[in-house]
Parts: C-alpha cells; structure tokens; sequence
C-alpha cells in the first residue's frame, strides 16, 4: 500500500514537473516546427529509406509545437515509409540491471508496461505500427520497413546486445545510422554492441559473472525466460556516460570527427549528430584494439592521440 502511494506520489510530481517546464517553455523558448526538425534532420544527412536507432533529450530541442508527437512524426518524415526508426523504451522497474534482477515475481509484460527513457520514447511507444522487443530491461521499440525483423529474436538472443538483439540487427541494415539528438556521446547504448559482440575479446570485462534468467510475455502472452547479466558497478563508475567522465565524453566526440564519420547539425534548438552505424561499430572495434574503450582511463587516452590511423 506504501509503495503504491509512493509511486502515485512520483508520478504525480513528474507530470506536474513536465507541465511546469511545457509552460516555461512556451513563453520563453523559440518555437520549433515539423518542418524545421525534418530539415534539420536533413542536414544531418538523415535520407529516405534510412534506419535510425534514435538516442534523445526532447527538452534539448527547444519548444516543440506540437510536443514529442512532433518530433515524431518528424523522424518518419525524415527516413520516409521505406525506412525505420528504433528507440530505447527501456523497462528498469529497479532503477539499474543488478536491483531489477533481484526483484522476487518480476515479469516483463509488453501490454501494459512502459518505459523509463522519457517522453520521446513513451510517444514514440504509444504511437501507431509500433513493433516492441521482448525484453525484460532493455527493450527497443520500432516503427516502418524493418522494424518486425530488428525486434523480433531479442528474447532469444543470449544477452542484452548478442547475436540477434535489436543492436546487432541493426548493424546489419543498409544505411543504419545512430543519431544523437541533443545528446553528447556518453548517454549511447550502442556501445555495448562491441562489448557483446567481442565477448572475452573486450578489454574490460564488464559484466559481473552471474547471469539472471528474467521471465517475460510476449505479446500474445506466452512465457519466456530471458537470460541478462548486469554490469559490474565499480567498471560502470568510469564509463562514458558517467558524470565525472566528461574527457571521455570529449576524446570521443573528437574521435569521431577526426576520423570524419560523424555529422554534426542543428535540430531545433539542440546540437545533434549523426554516425553510419558499420562504420561506428568497425571504429570502435579498433579503439578498442589500441586499449580505447568507453571505460579508457586518462592515461590510456593520452596514449592515443586523437585521429591517430
């Protein structure tokens, strides 16, 4: 009863919180149109028929009218009815990977849990012609041409980002392109790919031993027990996406530029980027090569010069 009136009191508190800055705002804020995102997207060289795996920060992009809808419907006009869109609607009803594993009785249930990634993704989720992935922390949800194939196996798939994850489908797609929007380049799950990908290889390790078998639904209501390992918490400390790690965060972003894969814009009011995913995932497999990973230490990172061939 406690919990129930706790989580009532939160989500009470977050939707007062996103109305109070939706009001901020549209007083204060320059107004963002559909068209002015699709253009912005354009300039980023996001094109038809292309599929995009979307990381976001709505509030980045400045007032939208029209809200995350919007935005949206941008990114579909964006990528066209022969491409594909693909964001996170993570689930983590423990906060982190370890604490939802040790919840007793959990069970991931696609028609009626949401997500924790903000409201882009929910939008995005509640939208039409959606196709969600079975997962009981890291599910994706997509939209358009690929989206039944991306999303279909990751229940089957032997760990949060192996063989057959949305991650690893994804790479495999002609013009897949990861997009920051609003973003800097810590908050990119798509680093894991390599980390899952390498298995051993990886040169750190950064899961913890023990891996968890978490029951879900699928959407038509049948069990499956899915296998997730969570991330070794001191490793996590000093990955990119952690606060402290602001010269990671650097080094990569001017990694990336050097090595010319990344294209940078404007969308609406917010700094974005864009990156072809097999040329992404191919150069960070070399960083990681030269011991250059998204948990480098400061010593590792002076080691390599930026744009180093």
């Amino acid at each position: 009863m406690l919990e129930a009136a706790k989580r009532a009191a939160r989500a009470a508190l977050e939707t007062w919180r996103r109305a109070d800055s939706a009001r901020h705002m549209r007083h204060s804020a320059p107004h963002v149109t559909r068209t002015a995102l699709t253009n912005g997207l354009a300039r980023l060289g996001i094109a038809q028929g292309d599929t995009l795996f979307v990381h976001s920060s709505l509030k980045s992009l400045g007032y939208v009218e029209g809200g995350a809808a919007t935005v949206v419907d941008a990114l579909q006009d964006a990528v066209g009815p022969q491409g594909t869109l693909l964001l996170p609607t993570y689930y983590l009803p423990g906060g982190t990977v370890r604490a939802t594993c040790d919840m007793k009785d959990y069970v991931f249930d696609p028609r009626r849990h949401g997500t924790h990634m903000g409201r882009l993704p929910e939008t995005f989720l509640a939208s039409g012609n959606i196709q969600r992935s079975i997962h009981p922390t890291h599910s994706v949800s997509a939209w358009g041409r690929h989206a039944a194939d991306l999303t279909e196996a990751h229940h089957r798939a032997p760990s949060i980002f192996g063989m057959d994850s949305p991650w690893q489908r994804f790479i495999g797609c002609e013009h897949a392109k990861v997009l920051g929007l609003g973003i800097s380049m810590g908050p990119v799950t798509f680093y894991h790919a390599l980390e899952d990908a390498m298995g051993d290889a990886f040169p750190v390790t950064v899961w913890e031993d023990e891996t968890t078998l978490l029951a879900c639904l699928d959407h038509a209501g049948r069990r499956w027990e899915v296998p997730v390992r969570p991330f070794d918490p001191a490793v996590a400390q000093r990955r990119i996406d952690h606060p402290g790690r602001g010269d990671l965060r650097d080094y990569f972003a001017r990694e990336f530029d050097a090595a010319g894969l990344r294209v940078n814009g404007q969308v609406g009011d917010a700094a974005s980027w864009a990156i072809p995913a097999q040329a992404f995932f191919e150069h960070l497999r070399q960083l990681a090569s030269e011991h250059v990973t998204i948990y480098a230490s400061a010593a590792q990172l002076a080691a390599r010069p930026i744009g180093r061939a």
